[in-house]
Parts: structure tokens; sequence; C-alpha cells
């Protein structure tokens, strides 16, 4: 391998299993978002304003990866929109407080009513997404990903989620029926960001968990809709992260029917552990984000070595950032990644 290589080639690379001289080391956006109030109170470019605007997404992207270190930009900075040009009501949450759903817009699948997906295409914040990494994909040298909330986690915040998780039992065939819908909408939206320049996609499905869902429904209904998707993007020349939270055991044994480019794991996972069993994926994670909030800088530092040496393909936090993270214990983490090269 001659001469430095550039984050977008590194990655690259890694997606195609080819030789790198380092793992690179990424926080995707989306649920696993490096937005943190340090950041945001420097540069003066804040959410929740950037949650809906594509100029100050766009910038707060590039503050998140100059700042942090993190070899990626990500947008957008929260799981809500998709479930909001869908219907549900959202509250856009404060500087220091990602957006929540505040009300869902079905109390049952059957009441679900399937949209028109070109026109919701051109609905609320997705437009601000897509212009957001129209904007932002400009800069070749630094991969841009792209981040969806997962088909059962959608679906959940469009029908109250205990509901919808007893409907998926008591009524499969309309539970089938919205998990299509949402599935397709989010393939289109993901096409529509490949077309503005997005080719890199992070999936994040936190309500499909072995420990929620069991491995039945897991099997049922996380598969074959995540698989959709998955393959939706990879037919557009994209690559796909998929993040499962939590533990995975109950459902490991369904890890070789899914088909992601890479997969992320929960602090939770013992990544080297599950790389030696299926030596066929990539993996990419998990150093404990209650570490990078709480712990010290030379404990992050160890840990994110660890993580190197063990093999991890892709380096990253195990989930979602506290913005109340300091910028010196990302930079910990980054910086002893780069000492590898």
């Amino acid at each position: 391998m001659s001469g430095a290589l550039s984050p977008t080639e590194r990655l690259q690379r890694v997606f195609s299993g080819q030789a790198v001289d380092r793992p690179p080391v990424v926080c995707p956006g989306g649920m696993m978002n490096a937005a943190i109030v340090d950041i945001m109170n420097t540069t003066g470019h804040v959410l929740p304003a950037a949650h809906s605007d594509a100029s100050l997404m766009a910038a707060l992207a590039r503050d998140v990866q100059q700042y942090t270190g993190f070899e990626n930009i990500g947008i957008p900075f929260c799981m809500t929109v998709e479930a909001e040009v869908l219907g549900s009501a959202v509250d856009l949450g404060t500087l220091g407080c990602e957006p929540k759903i505040a009300r869902e817009v079905f109390s049952s699948v059957r009441e679900v009513v399937v949209k028109d997906h070109d026109k919701v295409l051109q609905d609320g914040r997705i437009g601000t997404v897509v212009q957001a990494g129209y904007q932002l994909s400009r800069q070749q040298d630094i991969p841009v990903i792209g981040n969806l909330t997962g088909p059962v986690s959608t679906a959940a915040s469009l029908v109250e989620p205990m509901t919808f998780l007893k409907e998926l039992r008591k009524d499969p065939r309309n539970a089938h029926r919205v998990m299509a819908y949402v599935s397709e909408h989010l393939s289109r939206y993901a096409r529509l960001l490949q077309d503005n320049g997005v080719k890199i996609f992070s999936i994040a499905d936190p309500t499909a968990t072995g420990e929620i869902l069991g491995p039945k429904m897991f099997a049922e209904y996380a598969v074959p809709y995540l698989n959709k998707v998955i393959a939706d993007i990879q037919a557009g020349g994209g690559q796909a992260i998929l993040h499962i939270c939590g533990d995975m055991k109950p459902v490991k044994h369904l890890l070789p029917s899914l088909r992601p480019n890479v997969i992320s794991t929960d602090a939770i996972v013992n990544l080297r552990g599950l790389q030696t069993e299926f030596p066929q994926l990539t993996t990419m994670g998990n150093l404990s984000t209650y570490l990078l909030e709480l712990g010290s800088s030379d404990t992050v530092a160890a840990q994110t070595e660890r993580l190197v040496r063990d093999g991890i393909n892709i380096i990253a936090p195990a989930c979602g950032l506290s913005t109340s993270t300091s910028i010196a214990n990302i930079q910990a983490m980054t910086g002893t990644v780069k000492q590898f090269a």
C-alpha cells in the first residue's frame, strides 16, 4: 500500500475487504451522532435549529467531524425524520436533548393508511436532509453517511409501540402490510439521498432486538424487511451498515441471514468473539458510550486500543453518545486509532 489513504478510500477498502493501514474511526450520525453540547456552544451551529435547516445541518455535521476527528460526516442528528413525514408528531428537543416522538399517528396496525411515497418524499424534513447530503457530498475525501431508522423502529413510531409489538403476533397480516409500506418508504428515501451524492448508509433499528422481539419475531419481521432496505441500497451502488442494539445472544444465530456490508454492535457484545464465530462478518464498534461520557481520557484510549488490537474492522461508539460527552474524550478515541497508521 503506497501513500496515505484518505478517509473515503480507507472506508471503501474495508467495505470491499481490501487491506488498510489501520481501521477507520467513525460515528455514523442518526442514533449514533456526536453533535455534543461542547461543539455546538463553540461553533454557534446548534440544535434544534439544525434539524430543519439544510445549511445549518451541513455546517453542524462538518463541525462534528472537524472537532472530533471522526473520519466521516453523518446526517441527520435524530431518528424521527421518517415517522414525522409519515404523520407522527415530533418534539424536536433542545440543545442537549434529542428529538422524540410526541404522539404516534395510529393506535393500531389496522388503522395505518398508506400514503403516496412520491408525495411523502417531498414533505417535511426529508428535503432538508437530502439538501444537506447534496451539500456535504461535494467534499469527496470525507465519506458522508446517511442514516435511516430501521423498519421495525419506524413502524413502532407510527403505531403506539406496545400495541404494535403485540399486534406482530395478533394481527400478522396488517403488521406485514405496515412493515412493507415502511420498508418501501425507507428504500425510496435512501435512493433519493443516493441520487444526491450520499452512498453510505447506517441503519439503526433499536426496537428490532432479540431482547424485545425474541428470535421468532426477529426472523419474521426484522430480517426480511432490513434485508429489503439493504438490498435496495446496494442495488443503487451504495453500502449499508446495520447497527443492532442490546444483547445479541437470542438472535446471534440469525446474523448470517442478514446482508449488510458491516455489522455494528452495542458495548455488551464481545465483538472479537463475534468476529471469531462469524469470520465472514465485517465488524464495527463498539466503544462504550458510558465510558466516553464518564470515563477518563486515558481509559478511553486504552479501551480503543484494545478494539484495534482485537482486529475490529471499523472503530466506532457502541451506541448514541450523550450530548454532555467531552471533546477531549472523543479525541482520545479518534487520536488513538490514528496512531496505528
